[in-house]
């Protein structure tokens, strides 16, 4: 099981992933990066960002409704913590990755593993 703590910060490789004005309040974007695909959520002026797949079918999550710091997957409805990825519901038992976000010059940054 993925350990729903988010990456640790001082081993990432903080990819630039776009301007900070291009999320608003409430909105989010979508990310690849090499394999990746990540969303990221502006959450009361907060980035948070997660794997774009559920842990329960490998579904998309990014589209899922937010309820407060849980996104709901369209499929199936399980609820996943946007601040860690800690699977919170059923059918999903299985945690999905949280990566660590940052603003630089007016960039949103993205950590990623750095062996990747």
């Amino acid at each position: 099981m993925y350990n729903y703590l988010r990456l640790d910060e001082t081993k990432c490789e903080y990819i630039p992933v776009g301007p900070e004005d291009d999320v608003k309040d409430g909105k989010r974007f979508f990310v690849q990066i090499d394999d990746l695909t990540l969303v990221v959520f502006n959450i009361n002026g907060q980035l948070y960002a997660i794997a774009d797949e559920c842990s329960h079918d490998d579904g998309p999550l990014g589209e899922g409704e937010l309820d407060g710091l849980e996104v709901i997957c369209p499929r199936h409805g399980a609820r996943f913590d946007v601040r860690t990825g800690k699977a919170l519901s059923l059918p999903a038992v299985i945690d999905i990755p949280a990566y660590p976000v940052r603003i630089n010059a007016g960039q949103i940054e993205v950590g990623i593993p750095g062996n990747l």
